[in-house]
C-alpha cells in the first residue's frame, strides 16, 4: 500500500511514520511545508491512502489558518477529483472546529470539503476532532500544556498554572496512532471518528504527577505508572529529559561490611535495594513478624541461614551467581547472609513494604 502523510515534520506525523515504516507492506510518501505543490500533486496521484495531518495552529497572521487548513485540504481534493480518484483520506481536525474562531472555522471548512468529496466520489473519509494530544516529540510552548510543563519541569524551569481546577480532555499519542492505523484497511463508512481512550484531568492533577516524577530521583518513590494516564504521562515526561540527564546517582550507606543502596520505592508493592558484602562478613541476624523479602545474589557466593524463632529449627541455603536463585525471607524466622566467597558479594533485595523508621518490623536475633 502506498500511503501519503502530509505535515510529515509534525508531532503526530512523526509518531505515525515511526509506526508505519516498520510495515514492509507500506510505502510512505512524506510531504511537509518545505515541499512544492508539484510534489504534493505527484504524491496524491500515486497513493492509495492519505493521512492529512498538515495544518496551521499558531500563525503570525490569521489568514494563514485558511491557507494551511482549508486551502491545502481543498488542493488535495481537487487533484483527486481531476484524476477521478476516490482515495480514502483521514483528517486530523480539532475540537476547536466547533468554536467561533479563525482556527476553528478553518478546520470546519476543511472538514466540510472532505464531506463534500466523499459525497461526490463515495470515498471513505475519516475526520478526527482531536482534543489535546500529548506524548513524545510534542513541541513545548506550541502543541500542548503537557509538553510545555514536561519540558519546563524536567529542565528546572517554573510553570504557570492559572486555574488549577481547570479540566482538560487529553488523548495519548500512541492511542491516536493506533486508531489512525486501524483506518488503513477499514471498510467503515463512518465520517467522524473518536479516540477510544480520553483522559479528563485537572491541571492540579497533572502538575502533582509531573513533580512526583521529577522528585522520584530523590525520594525514590515512583507513582503508579504501569497503566492508564500515569503510564502515558510518565513516558511523556521522560522523553523531555535532556540527553545529559538520563542518569542519576543513588545515595548509599557504607561501613566495614560493605554498602547498601535503596533503588526504588513503590506506593503499594514495597521497595528494591542493593547491597555489597565483603568476604567473610555476615549481614542480617534479624527477623520480621510480617515483612517479607526476596534475596538474589547476582555476584559472588553466599550462605543464607534461617532459624525458627520458636522451634529453633535451622535451615540453610547456599547460593551463588552461577544460578539465579531467589530465596524468600519468611516471617517468624531470624535470618542472615554470609559472603562465603573470595570476592565482594552483590545482593539484590526486594521487600514487600517500604522501610518505616517508626515501625520497621525488624528485630535483631542471631541465627
Amino acid at each position: 500500500m502506498k500511503v501519503l502523510i502530509t505535515g510529515a515534520n509534525g508531532f503526530i506525523a512523526q509518531n505515525l511514520i515511526e509506526h508505519l515504516k516498520r510495515d514492509k507492506n507500506i510505502e510512505l510518501y512524506l510531504y511537509s511545508r518545505k515541499d512544492s505543490l508539484n510534489i504534493l500533486e505527484a504524491y496524491v496521484k500515486e497513493v492509495n491512502f492519505i493521512f492529512h495531518l498538515a495544518g496551521v495552529n499558531r500563525p503570525k497572521d490569521n489568514k494563514e489558518f485558511y491557507e494551511g487548513n482549508t486551502k491545502l485540504t481543498q488542493i488535495i481534493i481537487n487533484i483527486l477529483l481531476k484524476e477521478n480518484k476516490n482515495t480514502p483520506i483521514l483528517l486530523s481536525s480539532s475540537i476547536q472546529s466547533e468554536l467561533d474562531n479563525d482556527y476553528g472555522k478553518s478546520k470546519l471548512e476543511a472538514e466540510q470539503s472532505l464531506l463534500d468529496y466523499s459525497v461526490k466520489t463515495s470515498a471513505n473519509v475519516y475526520i478526527y476532532k482531536l482534543p489535546n494530544v500529548f506524548g513524545k516529540w510534542s513541541k513545548p510552548n506550541y502543541n500542548s500544556v503537557i509538553s510545555t510543563w514536561c519540558y519546563n519541569i524536567s529542565h528546572d524551569l517554573d510553570i504557570q498554572v492559572n486555574n488549577k481546577d481547570s479540566e482538560v480532555n487529553l488523548v495519548y499519542i500512541d492511542d491516536v496512532i493506533k486508531s489512525f492505523i486501524s483506518k488503513l484497511n477499514s471498510i467503515s463508512d463512518e465520517k467522524y471518528c473518536k479516540i477510544d481512550i480520553v483522559y479528563k484531568k485537572t491541571l492540579a492533577e497533572i502538575e502533582e504527577l509531573l513533580y512526583a516524577f521529577k522528585n522520584n530521583r530523590n525520594s525514590l518513590i515512583i507513582p503508579e505508572v504501569a497503566s492508564g494516564f500515569e503510564r502515558a504521562l510518565y513516558a511523556t515526561y521522560l522523553s523531555y529529559l535532556s540527553s545529559d540527564n538520563f542518569s542519576y546517582t543513588l545515595k548509599g550507606y557504607q561501613d566495614e561490611r560493605g554498602t547498601f543502596y535503596e533503588i526504588l520505592k513503590t506506593l503499594d508493592s514495597g521497595q528494591f535495594s542493593l547491597s555489597t558484602t565483603a568476604p567473610g562478613v555476615i549481614r542480617g541476624n534479624h527477623f520480621h513478624h510480617t515483612k517479607n523479602e526476596k534475596f538474589l545474589v547476582v555476584r559472588g557466593e553466599a550462605l543464607i541461614e534461617f532459624r525458627h524463632i520458636v522451634t529453633n529449627e535451622i535451615i540453610s541455603y547456599p547460593v551463588s551467581d552461577k544460578e539465579m536463585q531467589i530465596v524468600e525471607m519468611i516471617p517468624g524466622y531470624t535470618h542472615n547472609i554470609k559472603n562465603t566467597g573470595n570476592e565482594e558479594m552483590i545482593l539484590i533485595l526486594w521487600a514487600n513494604e517500604t522501610f518505616d523508621q517508626n515501625n520497621p518490623d525488624t528485630y535483631f536475633l542471631e541465627v
